[in-house]
Protein backbone atom coordinates (compact mmCIF):
# COMPACT_ATOMS: atom_id res chain seq x y z
CA UNK A 1 0.00 0.00 0.00
CA UNK A 2 1.77 3.57 -1.07
CA UNK A 3 2.76 5.92 1.51
CA UNK A 4 1.78 9.27 1.83
CA UNK A 5 5.32 11.79 1.80
CA UNK A 6 3.86 13.65 4.18
CA UNK A 7 1.46 12.06 6.17
CA UNK A 8 0.28 14.63 8.30
CA UNK A 9 -0.47 16.92 5.38
CA UNK A 10 -2.48 14.13 4.15
CA UNK A 11 -4.26 13.17 6.18
CA UNK A 12 -5.06 17.05 7.25
CA UNK A 13 -6.12 16.83 3.37
CA UNK A 14 -8.92 14.68 4.10
CA UNK A 15 -10.28 16.57 7.40
CA UNK A 16 -10.56 19.47 5.49
CA UNK A 17 -12.63 18.08 3.27
CA UNK A 18 -14.98 17.19 6.20
CA UNK A 19 -14.54 20.53 7.90
CA UNK A 20 -15.83 22.02 4.03
CA UNK A 21 -18.74 19.59 4.50
CA UNK A 22 -19.78 19.54 7.99
CA UNK A 23 -19.75 23.89 7.50
CA UNK A 24 -22.13 23.46 4.98
CA UNK A 25 -24.69 20.81 6.61
CA UNK A 26 -24.85 22.73 9.40
CA UNK A 27 -24.63 26.43 8.93
CA UNK A 28 -27.81 26.78 7.09
CA UNK A 29 -29.20 25.99 10.62
CA UNK A 30 -27.86 28.77 12.55
CA UNK A 31 -28.63 31.03 9.46
CA UNK A 32 -32.40 30.24 9.07
CA UNK A 33 -33.89 33.14 10.05
CA UNK A 34 -31.88 35.10 7.24
CA UNK A 35 -32.18 32.76 4.96
CA UNK A 36 -36.01 32.86 5.51
CA UNK A 37 -35.65 36.31 5.27
CA UNK A 38 -33.71 36.38 2.22
CA UNK A 39 -35.93 34.08 0.63
CA UNK A 40 -38.79 35.33 1.94
CA UNK A 41 -40.68 32.55 3.38
CA UNK A 42 -41.21 31.39 6.89
CA UNK A 43 -38.53 29.65 8.92
CA UNK A 44 -40.10 26.19 9.08
CA UNK A 45 -40.20 26.68 4.89
CA UNK A 46 -36.74 27.75 5.37
CA UNK A 47 -35.89 24.68 7.14
CA UNK A 48 -36.99 22.53 3.77
CA UNK A 49 -33.18 23.95 2.69
CA UNK A 50 -32.06 21.78 5.25
CA UNK A 51 -33.64 18.78 3.95
CA UNK A 52 -32.93 19.29 0.58
CA UNK A 53 -29.33 18.96 1.55
CA UNK A 54 -29.84 15.88 3.38
CA UNK A 55 -32.33 14.39 0.38
CA UNK A 56 -28.77 15.19 -2.13
CA UNK A 57 -26.87 12.65 0.52
CA UNK A 58 -29.39 10.30 0.88
CA UNK A 59 -29.64 9.94 -3.32
CA UNK A 60 -25.70 10.65 -3.59
CA UNK A 61 -24.36 8.24 -1.47
CA UNK A 62 -24.97 4.56 -1.96
CA UNK A 63 -25.55 5.89 -6.41
CA UNK A 64 -21.72 7.33 -6.32
CA UNK A 65 -20.62 4.58 -3.81
CA UNK A 66 -21.30 1.85 -5.92
CA UNK A 67 -20.51 3.48 -9.25
CA UNK A 68 -17.05 4.49 -8.02
CA UNK A 69 -15.88 1.59 -6.40
CA UNK A 70 -13.85 0.19 -8.72
CA UNK A 71 -12.24 4.11 -9.29
CA UNK A 72 -9.00 5.37 -7.63
CA UNK A 73 -10.05 6.84 -4.41
CA UNK A 74 -7.88 9.54 -5.06
CA UNK A 75 -9.39 10.80 -8.43
CA UNK A 76 -12.68 10.40 -7.00
CA UNK A 77 -12.29 12.34 -3.68
CA UNK A 78 -11.36 15.24 -6.25
CA UNK A 79 -14.04 14.69 -8.12
CA UNK A 80 -16.43 15.19 -5.44
CA UNK A 81 -15.12 17.75 -4.19
CA UNK A 82 -15.03 19.80 -7.22
CA UNK A 83 -18.91 19.04 -7.78
CA UNK A 84 -19.69 19.72 -3.80
CA UNK A 85 -17.53 23.38 -4.20
CA UNK A 86 -19.86 23.72 -7.84
CA UNK A 87 -23.20 23.12 -5.56
CA UNK A 88 -22.45 25.92 -2.69
CA UNK A 89 -21.63 27.98 -5.27
CA UNK A 90 -24.54 27.55 -6.78
CA UNK A 91 -26.54 28.34 -3.64
CA UNK A 92 -24.70 31.19 -2.91
CA UNK A 93 -25.89 33.11 -6.35
CA UNK A 94 -29.59 31.61 -5.68
CA UNK A 95 -32.02 33.74 -6.27
CA UNK A 96 -34.93 32.60 -4.55
CA UNK A 97 -36.54 30.01 -2.59
CA UNK A 98 -36.81 27.37 -5.61
CA UNK A 99 -33.72 27.59 -6.60
CA UNK A 100 -31.90 27.19 -3.32
CA UNK A 101 -33.39 24.12 -2.28
CA UNK A 102 -31.77 22.43 -5.86
CA UNK A 103 -28.98 23.97 -5.11
CA UNK A 104 -28.76 22.61 -2.07
CA UNK A 105 -29.67 19.19 -3.18
CA UNK A 106 -26.54 19.04 -5.74
CA UNK A 107 -24.66 20.50 -2.96
CA UNK A 108 -25.44 17.01 -0.75
CA UNK A 109 -24.89 14.65 -3.56
CA UNK A 110 -20.84 14.09 -2.83
CA UNK A 111 -21.22 13.92 0.69
CA UNK A 112 -21.47 10.65 1.63
CA UNK A 113 -18.98 9.28 -0.94
CA UNK A 114 -16.77 11.44 0.07
CA UNK A 115 -17.14 10.75 3.71
CA UNK A 116 -17.08 6.95 2.82
CA UNK A 117 -14.14 6.71 0.31
CA UNK A 118 -12.06 9.31 3.00
CA UNK A 119 -12.92 6.81 5.96
CA UNK A 120 -11.42 4.11 3.48
CA UNK A 121 -8.45 5.75 2.51
CA UNK A 122 -7.83 6.32 6.15
CA UNK A 123 -8.18 3.00 6.94
CA UNK A 124 -6.20 1.46 4.33
CA UNK A 125 -3.23 4.16 5.65
CA UNK A 126 -3.22 3.35 9.27
CA UNK A 127 -1.35 0.99 11.43
CA UNK A 128 -2.98 -2.85 12.05
CA UNK A 129 -5.70 -2.51 14.71
CA UNK A 130 -6.32 1.56 14.78
CA UNK A 131 -9.15 1.53 12.21
CA UNK A 132 -11.23 2.92 14.53
CA UNK A 133 -9.11 5.56 15.67
CA UNK A 134 -8.33 6.73 11.89
CA UNK A 135 -11.77 6.55 10.92
CA UNK A 136 -12.27 8.93 14.14
CA UNK A 137 -9.75 11.00 12.58
CA UNK A 138 -11.22 11.50 9.20
CA UNK A 139 -14.56 12.27 10.85
CA UNK A 140 -13.03 15.21 12.92
CA UNK A 141 -13.82 17.46 9.80
CA UNK A 142 -17.44 17.64 11.14
CA UNK A 143 -16.79 18.86 15.07
CA UNK A 144 -13.86 21.03 13.70
CA UNK A 145 -16.59 22.43 10.99
CA UNK A 146 -18.72 22.93 14.14
CA UNK A 147 -15.70 24.56 16.50
CA UNK A 148 -14.42 26.87 13.71
CA UNK A 149 -16.51 26.82 9.85
CA UNK A 150 -20.10 26.82 11.67
CA UNK A 151 -19.53 29.61 14.03
CA UNK A 152 -17.35 32.12 11.79
CA UNK A 153 -19.57 31.11 8.46
CA UNK A 154 -22.30 32.21 10.83
CA UNK A 155 -21.17 35.02 11.99
CA UNK A 156 -20.28 36.08 8.73
CA UNK A 157 -23.67 35.63 7.16
CA UNK A 158 -24.88 37.73 9.89
CA UNK A 159 -22.73 40.68 9.08
CA UNK A 160 -22.25 40.09 5.62
CA UNK A 161 -25.07 38.34 4.02
CA UNK A 162 -26.11 34.97 4.71
CA UNK A 163 -24.86 33.93 0.79
CA UNK A 164 -21.16 34.67 1.80
CA UNK A 165 -21.42 31.57 4.23
CA UNK A 166 -22.32 29.30 0.95
CA UNK A 167 -19.11 31.20 -0.75
CA UNK A 168 -16.66 30.55 2.15
CA UNK A 169 -17.87 27.11 1.77
CA UNK A 170 -16.86 27.04 -1.77
CA UNK A 171 -13.22 28.13 -1.19
CA UNK A 172 -13.00 25.73 1.56
CA UNK A 173 -14.10 22.87 -0.83
CA UNK A 174 -11.23 23.94 -3.82
CA UNK A 175 -8.68 24.29 -0.97
CA UNK A 176 -9.50 20.43 -0.78
CA UNK A 177 -9.06 19.46 -3.93
CA UNK A 178 -5.66 21.01 -4.41
CA UNK A 179 -4.36 19.31 -1.05
CA UNK A 180 -6.18 15.87 -1.96
CA UNK A 181 -4.35 16.05 -5.33
CA UNK A 182 -0.73 17.25 -4.16
CA UNK A 183 -0.85 14.62 -0.69
CA UNK A 184 -3.25 12.02 -0.92
CA UNK A 185 -0.92 8.70 -2.46
CA UNK A 186 -2.41 7.07 -5.74
CA UNK A 187 -4.92 4.34 -3.95
CA UNK A 188 -6.77 1.91 -6.89
CA UNK A 189 -10.33 1.07 -6.46
CA UNK A 190 -11.02 -2.47 -5.95
CA UNK A 191 -11.60 -3.77 -9.47
CA UNK A 192 -13.59 -7.04 -8.35
CA UNK A 193 -16.37 -5.00 -7.42
CA UNK A 194 -20.09 -3.94 -9.65
CA UNK A 195 -22.51 -2.23 -8.83
CA UNK A 196 -24.35 -5.46 -8.22
CA UNK A 197 -22.25 -6.35 -5.86
CA UNK A 198 -22.44 -3.42 -3.62
CA UNK A 199 -25.86 -2.77 -3.98
CA UNK A 200 -26.04 -6.50 -2.58
CA UNK A 201 -24.74 -5.52 0.47
CA UNK A 202 -28.70 -4.52 0.70
CA UNK A 203 -29.99 -7.64 0.89
CA UNK A 204 -27.81 -8.33 4.95
CA UNK A 205 -30.28 -7.56 7.48
CA UNK A 206 -27.63 -6.55 9.66
CA UNK A 207 -26.61 -3.46 7.35
CA UNK A 208 -30.21 -2.65 6.71
CA UNK A 209 -30.76 -2.49 10.40
CA UNK A 210 -27.79 -0.75 10.87
CA UNK A 211 -29.00 1.96 8.14
CA UNK A 212 -32.19 2.36 9.94
CA UNK A 213 -30.49 2.70 13.54
CA UNK A 214 -29.05 6.09 12.06
CA UNK A 215 -31.54 6.88 9.94
CA UNK A 216 -34.24 6.59 12.54
CA UNK A 217 -32.89 7.33 15.81
CA UNK A 218 -30.32 10.16 14.47
CA UNK A 219 -33.28 11.83 13.12
CA UNK A 220 -33.79 13.69 16.77
CA UNK A 221 -30.52 14.94 17.11
CA UNK A 222 -31.40 17.20 14.11
CA UNK A 223 -34.58 17.39 14.96
CA UNK A 224 -33.71 19.68 17.58
CA UNK A 225 -30.35 21.09 16.08
CA UNK A 226 -32.14 22.05 12.93
CA UNK A 227 -34.26 24.81 14.66
CA UNK A 228 -31.08 25.77 17.80
CA UNK A 229 -30.91 29.49 16.02
CA UNK A 230 -34.82 30.55 16.94
CA UNK A 231 -34.60 27.98 20.28
CA UNK A 232 -31.71 30.59 21.24
CA UNK A 233 -33.78 33.70 20.50
CA UNK A 234 -37.00 32.77 21.69
CA UNK A 235 -36.69 30.12 24.21
CA UNK A 236 -33.57 31.19 25.87
CA UNK A 237 -34.50 34.60 25.19
CA UNK A 238 -31.31 35.67 24.37
CA UNK A 239 -29.78 37.96 21.22
CA UNK A 240 -28.95 36.26 17.87
CA UNK A 241 -25.29 37.06 18.51
CA UNK A 242 -25.52 34.17 20.77
CA UNK A 243 -26.47 31.99 18.30
CA UNK A 244 -22.47 31.35 17.04
CA UNK A 245 -21.73 30.52 20.94
CA UNK A 246 -24.47 27.38 21.13
CA UNK A 247 -23.24 26.10 18.08
CA UNK A 248 -19.31 26.48 18.66
CA UNK A 249 -20.14 24.90 22.36
CA UNK A 250 -21.11 22.14 20.01
CA UNK A 251 -18.56 21.85 17.78
CA UNK A 252 -16.16 21.88 20.83
CA UNK A 253 -18.13 18.76 22.09
CA UNK A 254 -18.14 17.04 18.87
CA UNK A 255 -14.57 17.50 18.64
CA UNK A 256 -14.17 15.24 22.24
CA UNK A 257 -17.00 12.77 21.25
CA UNK A 258 -15.22 11.87 17.99
CA UNK A 259 -11.64 11.49 19.98
CA UNK A 260 -13.61 9.47 22.65
CA UNK A 261 -15.92 7.49 19.82
CA UNK A 262 -12.62 6.39 18.11
CA UNK A 263 -11.37 4.89 21.13
CA UNK A 264 -14.54 3.20 22.49
CA UNK A 265 -14.99 1.65 18.98
CA UNK A 266 -11.57 -0.14 19.16
CA UNK A 267 -13.60 -1.40 22.47
CA UNK A 268 -16.48 -2.39 21.46
CA UNK A 269 -18.11 -1.32 18.56
CA UNK A 270 -21.58 -2.66 19.32
CA UNK A 271 -21.30 -1.74 22.72
CA UNK A 272 -20.56 1.74 21.58
CA UNK A 273 -23.85 2.51 19.49
CA UNK A 274 -26.12 0.88 22.26
CA UNK A 275 -24.38 3.64 24.34
CA UNK A 276 -24.80 6.56 22.03
CA UNK A 277 -28.51 5.76 21.20
CA UNK A 278 -29.85 5.67 24.70
CA UNK A 279 -27.95 8.72 26.02
CA UNK A 280 -28.67 10.60 23.01
CA UNK A 281 -32.23 9.93 23.81
CA UNK A 282 -31.86 11.06 27.30
CA UNK A 283 -30.10 14.03 26.65
CA UNK A 284 -32.67 15.60 24.30
CA UNK A 285 -35.53 14.99 26.73
CA UNK A 286 -33.13 17.59 28.68
CA UNK A 287 -32.90 19.69 26.74
CA UNK A 288 -35.93 20.12 25.98
CA UNK A 289 -36.67 20.57 29.77
CA UNK A 290 -33.57 23.16 30.36
CA UNK A 291 -33.69 25.17 27.11
CA UNK A 292 -34.98 28.40 28.76
CA UNK A 293 -31.78 28.83 31.23
CA UNK A 294 -28.63 29.79 29.45
CA UNK A 295 -25.59 27.53 31.27
CA UNK A 296 -28.54 24.11 31.89
CA UNK A 297 -29.19 24.85 28.39
CA UNK A 298 -25.22 24.52 27.23
CA UNK A 299 -23.96 21.97 29.09
CA UNK A 300 -27.26 19.73 28.34
CA UNK A 301 -26.36 20.78 23.90
CA UNK A 302 -22.46 19.79 24.90
CA UNK A 303 -23.52 16.25 25.89
CA UNK A 304 -25.71 15.43 22.99
CA UNK A 305 -22.82 16.26 20.89
CA UNK A 306 -20.49 14.04 22.56
CA UNK A 307 -23.01 11.47 22.36
CA UNK A 308 -24.20 11.87 18.54
CA UNK A 309 -20.27 11.60 18.14
CA UNK A 310 -19.89 8.60 19.92
CA UNK A 311 -23.32 7.13 17.91
CA UNK A 312 -22.20 8.33 14.40
CA UNK A 313 -18.64 6.87 14.52
CA UNK A 314 -19.33 3.68 15.39
CA UNK A 315 -22.57 2.87 13.27
CA UNK A 316 -19.78 4.03 10.11
CA UNK A 317 -17.75 1.66 11.96
CA UNK A 318 -20.41 -1.24 12.38
CA UNK A 319 -21.50 -1.20 8.60
CA UNK A 320 -17.93 -1.61 7.86
CA UNK A 321 -18.15 -4.80 9.95
CA UNK A 322 -21.05 -6.14 8.80
CA UNK A 323 -21.18 -4.93 4.75
CA UNK A 324 -18.33 -7.90 3.69
CA UNK A 325 -16.64 -6.91 0.55
CA UNK A 326 -19.10 -4.07 -0.25
CA UNK A 327 -17.02 -1.47 1.73
CA UNK A 328 -17.36 1.53 -0.18
CA UNK A 329 -21.08 1.09 0.14
CA UNK A 330 -21.46 0.51 3.68
CA UNK A 331 -18.93 3.87 4.31
CA UNK A 332 -21.49 5.75 2.56
CA UNK A 333 -24.13 4.45 3.37
CA UNK A 334 -23.99 5.50 6.90
CA UNK A 335 -23.86 9.25 5.82
CA UNK A 336 -27.09 8.82 3.61
CA UNK A 337 -28.69 6.75 7.06
CA UNK A 338 -27.49 10.05 9.00
CA UNK A 339 -28.46 12.79 6.11
CA UNK A 340 -32.42 10.87 6.30
CA UNK A 341 -32.00 11.46 9.85
CA UNK A 342 -31.54 15.04 8.94
CA UNK A 343 -34.27 15.25 5.97
CA UNK A 344 -36.33 13.53 8.73
CA UNK A 345 -35.72 15.48 11.82
CA UNK A 346 -36.04 18.87 9.85
CA UNK A 347 -39.33 17.90 8.62
CA UNK A 348 -40.80 16.62 11.69
CA UNK A 349 -39.10 19.44 13.93
CA UNK A 350 -41.04 21.85 11.17
CA UNK A 351 -44.19 20.22 11.75
CA UNK A 352 -44.66 20.46 15.19
CA UNK A 353 -43.46 24.12 15.22
CA UNK A 354 -45.55 25.03 12.81
CA UNK A 355 -48.60 23.60 14.81
CA UNK A 356 -47.81 25.93 17.24
CA UNK A 357 -45.95 23.91 20.15
CA UNK A 358 -43.26 25.76 20.43
CA UNK A 359 -39.10 25.66 19.96
CA UNK A 360 -38.75 22.92 22.67
CA UNK A 361 -41.36 20.31 20.69
CA UNK A 362 -38.77 19.51 17.95
CA UNK A 363 -36.63 17.69 21.21
CA UNK A 364 -39.48 16.08 22.01
CA UNK A 365 -40.03 14.41 18.83
CA UNK A 366 -36.09 13.65 19.25
CA UNK A 367 -36.87 11.91 22.21
CA UNK A 368 -39.65 9.72 19.90
CA UNK A 369 -37.32 9.22 17.34
CA UNK A 370 -34.33 8.23 19.66
CA UNK A 371 -36.10 5.57 21.13
CA UNK A 372 -37.86 4.28 17.70
CA UNK A 373 -34.10 3.58 16.75
CA UNK A 374 -33.32 2.19 20.11
CA UNK A 375 -35.80 -0.84 18.85
CA UNK A 376 -34.55 -0.87 15.86
CA UNK A 377 -30.99 -1.55 17.58
CA UNK A 378 -32.29 -4.22 19.96
CA UNK A 379 -33.50 -6.06 17.22
CA UNK A 380 -30.25 -5.74 15.59
CA UNK A 381 -28.53 -6.64 19.30
CA UNK A 382 -30.60 -9.96 19.46
CA UNK A 383 -30.01 -10.88 16.04
CA UNK A 384 -26.15 -10.57 16.59
CA UNK A 385 -26.11 -12.95 19.85
CA UNK A 386 -28.22 -16.01 18.02
CA UNK A 387 -25.88 -15.35 15.25
CA UNK A 388 -22.45 -15.68 17.41
CA UNK A 389 -24.16 -18.73 19.41
CA UNK A 390 -24.85 -20.25 16.42
CA UNK A 391 -21.37 -19.52 15.18
CA UNK A 392 -20.17 -20.89 18.52
CA UNK A 393 -22.03 -23.75 18.00
CA UNK A 394 -20.62 -25.37 15.10
CA UNK A 395 -17.26 -24.48 15.72
CA UNK A 396 -17.29 -26.53 19.11
CA UNK A 397 -15.97 -29.80 18.45
CA UNK A 398 -18.73 -32.87 18.85
CA UNK A 399 -18.75 -34.69 21.87
CA UNK A 400 -17.36 -37.95 22.23
CA UNK A 401 -19.46 -41.16 21.79
CA UNK A 402 -19.87 -43.38 25.07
Amino acid sequence: MPQPRHPSLATFALILGGVAIGTTEFVTMGLLPQIADGVAVTIPVAGHAISAYAAGVVVGAPLIAALGATLPRKGLLVVLMVAFAVGNALSAVAPGYGTLVGARFLSGLPHGAYFGVAALVAVDLAPSGRAGRAVGTVMLGIPVANVLGVPGATWLGQNLGWRSAYWLVAVLGLATVALVAAQVPRLPGDRSRTVRSELGALSNLQVLLTLAVGAVGFGGMFAMYSYIAPTVTEVTGLSASWVPVFLLVFGASGFVGNLLAGRMGDWSVLRSVVIGMVGLGVALGLFALVARWVVPALVVLALTSVLASVLVINLQLRLMQVAGAAQTLAAAGNHAALNLANALGAWLGGVVIARGYGYTAPSWVGVGLAVLGLAVLGVSVLLHRRDVTTRRAVAAPAAPVA
